[in-house]
């Protein structure tokens, strides 16, 4: 059996769950994550709305991502995600996500996430589609399975 030599895009490297909605990693720092994706029928409900599930695992990511950078690359795990749906994002609109730290300590992490869209009518208007705050467990033992786990966020961060 012949192995695929298929080359793996940045934002695959970077999270593969994002990768699969495809999500646009534009920036990565320890004070902000930022990017956007295409509301695709692969993200939405039965009733062609993002679901709230893609919008929770969009919080998640960018938190523990940035979590990642702003731990010096340490290992981390999400603890708690309490997410507030305010307005839908229907199937071709474009949905922006920013991760911003609200608490940075040596072992635990809050950051906010923040969903939204532009207003079609006033295109710098912002409509919040959903507000998250991320607890991140941080600066756990790395297996030694996953040791150059912080090489590829490396190449991409903005430190």
């Amino acid at each position: 059996m012949e192995l695929s030599t298929k080359s793996i895009s940045m934002k695959e490297i970077l999270d593969a769950p994002l990768h699969v909605i495809g999500f646009e990693i534009s920036e990565i720092s320890p004070q902000k994550i930022f990017g956007y994706f295409l509301v695709a029928k692969k993200c939405c409900n039965p009733f062609e709305v993002l679901h709230g599930g893609v919008s929770a695992l969009v919080a998640e990511s960018l938190a523990s991502m940035g979590a990642h950078v702003a731990s010096r690359f340490g290992r981390v795990a999400g603890v708690h995600l309490s997410i507030h749906h305010l307005k839908s994002a229907n199937l071709g609109e474009i949905v922006y996500a920013e991760a911003k730290p609200l608490n940075v300590g040596k072992s635990i992490h809050v950051w906010e996430v923040n969903l939204w869209k532009k207003n079609s009518l006033n295109l710098g208007e912002r409509i919040l589609i959903s507000s998250s705050r991320v607890t991140i467990k941080t600066n756990m033992p790395i297996p030694k399975n996953v040791k150059d786990a912080a090489v590829n966020i490396k190449k991409y961060a903005k430190l």
